[in-house]
């Protein structure tokens, strides 16, 4: 007899592990089916946790080298101990992985590693470590398989001169010249280290800009950041191919008008864009469909075509997220056990986790204009702010964007220090209808970086107090 489960759940990703665990807290008897070793996904492993833990070791020795000063701080010869600084990072990676792992154990979860794939009929076939291979049957399964990164033809990928994400987080020398192809959130963040750390990187992107789906105001406010930080981009530029040698890479590319040259690099990192990872999950056995863009086609529910087969996170329509991924598997278990799980996708904030940072939730501008939503906007700068003033970090504005008619926040940018926290409560202005003048009359205790956005809900109807 095959092992029962009110839930099956392929994949520990932030969907999978978290919908394993409010499936468990809901009663239902809850399984999981994860390949790595490790817990949490391509996040936890080799994504969101790692990235954010050199973007703070590279800040760090960066802060050191340039900002230490104005402090009245002097330092001596500054060193950088590159393999401390990975050991440091996999330890991070460690504690939060086996945080996962401790989860599943409370919840009393019974994990299986190995590769899942569906069978048809309510039943899913494990391959497990050891060779041997496991049938279990639920009346539930989830697929929640996550992402891979997305390849170029004509770019001969080898993990050590041209690489993807999963490599870039472990590199065992500082390239000298690191070329970037894709100005995405991937890009940027994983420039951002190696900049930092003394890498001269070039950034080659297909589209006139940065972040297609950012402001277009503040997308100009990131690339004269970055620019200021040392990286160089090459605009409406197409990569037609790369060679490898023993000494670097050569990149082959087109400038808009045609013309072709190289790139000299180092090391290469091909950051496109990731792609549902589906392969070889049994979807053409049990049925699933797929949408046109190879995604696993669900409706509000996260219901498959075929009865009693869900999906959620990166497998599914919508934005590559782990926080998007989260909020999924939370609704989906309740809505298993018969209650009312809901996702808000207008109140999904996104982030990129470069310095200052940027984030932003809810319509941009352009989003409202093509829209026909009359709109008011609202801006305060970080620079007169006083705690930005003592931190040396006044770089950056908020912009709150509000209905004309209402007041409600429509949507909403933060681009300076630790926007990526400051964004929360602009998340929750969305999520709960809010109005300007009701972000604007709220207390924010002083001198803190969040009395920008005050500021900026001022703005709106324009009685700011500091601009």
């Amino acid at each position: 007899m095959a092992e029962q489960y009110d839930v099956l759940v392929i994949g520990s990703g932030p969907g999978g592990y978290v919908n394993a665990i409010r499936s468990a807290q809901l009663g239902l008897k809850t399984g999981i089916i994860e390949k790595r070793k490790t817990l949490g996904g391509t996040c936890l492993n080799v994504g969101c946790i790692p990235s954010k833990a050199l973007l703070d070791s590279s800040e760090e020795y960066h802060k050191i080298l340039h900002k230490a000063d104005v402090h009245g701080i002097g330092v001596g010869k500054v060193t950088l101990d590159l393999n401390k600084l990975m050991e440091r990072k996999n330890g991070v990676v460690k504690e939060v992985t086996d945080g996962v792992d401790y989860l599943m154990k409370k919840n009393k979860i019974t994990r299986y590693e190995g590769f899942g794939k569906l069978l048809g009929g309510g039943q899913v076939e494990v391959a497990l470590v050891d060779g041997k291979k496991e049938v279990l049957s639920a009346k539930h399964i989830v697929l929640a398989t996550g992402s891979v990164p997305i390849d170029i033809p004509g770019l001969p990928m080898d993990g050590k001169t041209i690489i993807t994400s999963d490599h870039a987080i472990d590199l065992r020398s500082i390239p000298k010249k690191l070329v970037i192809i894709g100005a995405g959130v991937i890009g940027l963040e994983l420039g951002s280290v190696w900049a930092r750390l003394g890498s001269e990187v070039t950034v080659v992107e297909l589209l006139p800009g940065i972040i297609p789906n950012v402001d277009r105001s503040f997308g100009s406010l990131i690339q004269r950041s970055l620019e200021s930080q040392g990286f160089n981009f090459l605009f409406e530029h197409k990569v037609l191919g790369a060679t490898t040698s023993k000494t670097g890479a050569k990149v082959k590319i087109a400038a808009p008008d045609g013309k072709e040259s190289e790139l000299d690099a180092d090391v290469v990192l091909v950051a496109v864009g990731r792609r549902p990872f589906i392969d070889g999950i049994g979807l053409d056995a049990a049925g699933v469909e797929l949408t046109e863009r190879k995604r696993i086609k669900v409706d509000s529910h996260f219901r498959t075509n075929v009865p009693g087969i869900y999906a959620i996170g990166d497998v599914i329509d919508g934005p590559m997220l782990a926080h998007k991924a989260e909020e999924e598997g939370v609704a989906l278990a309740e809505l298993i056990a018969g209650q009312s799980g809901h996702v808000n996708y207008n109140a999904v904030p996104f982030i990129i986790y470069i310095w200052p940072e940027m984030a932003w939730v809810g319509k941009g501008e352009e989003e409202l204009k093509a829209a026909g939503i009359e709109y008011k906007v609202g801006k305060s700068l970080f620079k007169p702010n006083a705690r930005a003033k003592a931190m040396n970090e006044a770089e950056g504005q908020v912009k709150i964007l509000a209905d004309k008619k209402t007041d409600k926040v429509l949507g909403a940018l933060v681009f300076g220090p630790r926007a990526s926290d400051m964004i929360a409560e602009l998340a929750v202005a969305v999520e709960f209808g809010a109005s300007a003048e009701d972000l604007a009359r709220s207390f924010h205790a002083h001198p803190t970086l969040a009395e920008v956005v005050k500021e900026a809900a001022m703005a709106v109807d324009k009685w700011a107090i500091h601009a």
